[in-house]
């Protein structure tokens, strides 16, 4: 069977690609943007990929476009699908009718941590031998690749509460069916395409509807918006992590559950919201059958995703940090869990805010505060709907934003020396500034 999807070179979508190829389809796509790493990564698993949208692309004649959420209204290609009448499915629809299918999927859900919660409970059910198969928005280091499918029936899959496609504007993960969900925090984001944090209850609750009765749901005990979502009607066992009359962990990393000490957490990951990411796994991979003492055993030898506080470099004694944070509460965890590490050492927070939530402005008041804990901070504010300078007013001269990036590169270079810690932050490539910047230190 032959499928062709269109924007494949997202993280998602190329994990599907890659998932459809291992499990024997031929697997054809186009993007607007055609380059590595992905291209590569695609290209290397023979995927045949073109550059654009074109009709031309319909010669092909594929059993079955698969549709990525990039893809709009106005889209040649798309347009002339639908004029035809041609055979089109969502990209996360495909997925769970030829794949999650028949499986024991495992999906992580939540505003943040999504990806290093995935990346955990794949690597404890991997250590016990389970074998699962995974599609994750980011790159494990313990894997190396983002997707997989194996024979056996475990499937961990991040869940992502953004909408499907042009034509179905549910939540993504209302089609994966899991059978273990766990809802990690649930904050307001997505201003683009939700109006107010109700509205993502909303979909978190469908979700919910989803879980059989014999599986379970594993949930933040701290967050009153999941446990609203719960309050809206649960059919399935729940398991609350965080909480003191189920599973916690102290500041000493022993955990405990029902009060009950089940062993200790030993590794090098930073932060209070890392622990509460391990708590959900370790509950998640019980469920699956891995005891507790194994899944602390396994997250000792788990290495993080990349992008997440991933030490890119040291010039002349000035270290630097690529981190995906983009959320103002993201943001500030981020910068506290470096804060822990190097204690009075000076932190220099380096943001880009590009994420659409981001781009309208809806966050903005709250970036001040998110932070607080650092000593210097950089802010690129091109192609911003508001005005970066005004908003971080309220850290006074601590703040310097640019609209040009060699000018940023230029003030942080400036600024720096040796024992500083650059912590650069946001949800894409920023223009490279990472080499960039550690090529001007080294000079």
């Amino acid at each position: 069977m032959h499928i062709h999807i269109l924007g494949i070179c997202g993280t998602f979508m190329g994990g599907i690609a890659a998932i459809a190829k291992q499990a024997g389809y031929r697997v054809t796509g186009c993007d607007a943007n055609v380059y590595p790493p992905m291209s590569t990564q695609l290209e290397a698993q023979g995927i045949e990929l073109i550059e654009g949208f074109g009709v031309e692309q319909l010669e092909l004649k594929p059993d079955v476009f698969v549709i990525g959420n990039v893809v709009s209204r106005g889209n040649p290609l798309m347009e002339e699908i639908l004029n035809r009448g041609l055979t089109y499915v969502s990209g996360p629809q495909w997925l769970a009718q030829n794949i999650l299918r028949d499986r024991w999927v495992l999906g992580v859900a939540g505003t943040h941590g999504k990806t290093t919660t995935t990346s955990m409970l794949a690597w404890i059910l991997e250590y016990a031998g389970l074998n699962p198969g995974f599609l994750i928005g980011g790159v494990p280091q313990n894997f190396g690749i983002s997707a997989r499918l194996t024979d056996m029936p475990f499937f961990v899959i991040e869940a992502d509460e953004y909408d499907t496609a042009f034509f179905d504007k549910r939540s993504k993960f209302v089609h994966y069916h899991p059978r273990t969900a766990i809802l990690n925090n649930l904050e307001f984001d997505h201003a683009d395409i939700f109006p107010d944090l109700a509205a993502i209850e909303t979909q978190f609750h469908h979700l919910v509807r989803t879980v059989p009765g014999n599986g379970l749901v594993v949930c933040n005990g701290r967050e009153e918006s999941l446990q609203r979502v719960i309050q809206r009607g649960c059919w399935t066992p729940v398991e609350k992590f965080g909480s003191a009359d189920s599973w916690n962990i102290d500041a000493d990393n022993s955990v405990t559950l029902r009060g009950e000490t089940q062993g200790s957490l030993h590794w090098d990951l930073l932060g209070e919201h890392n622990r509460m990411n391990a708590l959900a796994a370790l509950a998640a991979a019980r469920h699956a059958g891995v005891p507790i003492a194994q899944g602390l055993a396994a997250l000792a030898e788990f290495k993080n995703v990349k992008r997440r506080m991933e030490m890119r470099g040291v010039a002349n004694g000035i270290t630097v940090y690529d981190d995906f944070a983009h959320h103002p509460t993201a943001i500030d965890t981020t910068v506290a869990g470096l804060r822990h590490k190097v204690g009075g050492a000076r932190i220099l927070a380096v943001l880009e805010p590009r994420s659409n939530t981001m781009k309208l402005g809806v966050m903005k008041d709250a970036l001040p505060g998110s932070l607080k804990n650092a000593d210097r901070v950089f802010c690129y504010g091109a192609n911003l709907g508001w005005d970066a300078a005004a908003a971080l007013v309220p850290l006074g001269n601590k703040a310097t934003v640019t609209d040009d990036l060699d000018e940023l590169i230029a003030a942080i270079a400036a600024e720096a020396r040796p024992g500083d810690h650059v912590l650069v932050m946001s949800n894409g490539g920023f223009g490279g500034i990472h080499e960039k910047l550690l090529r001007r230190l080294a000079e």
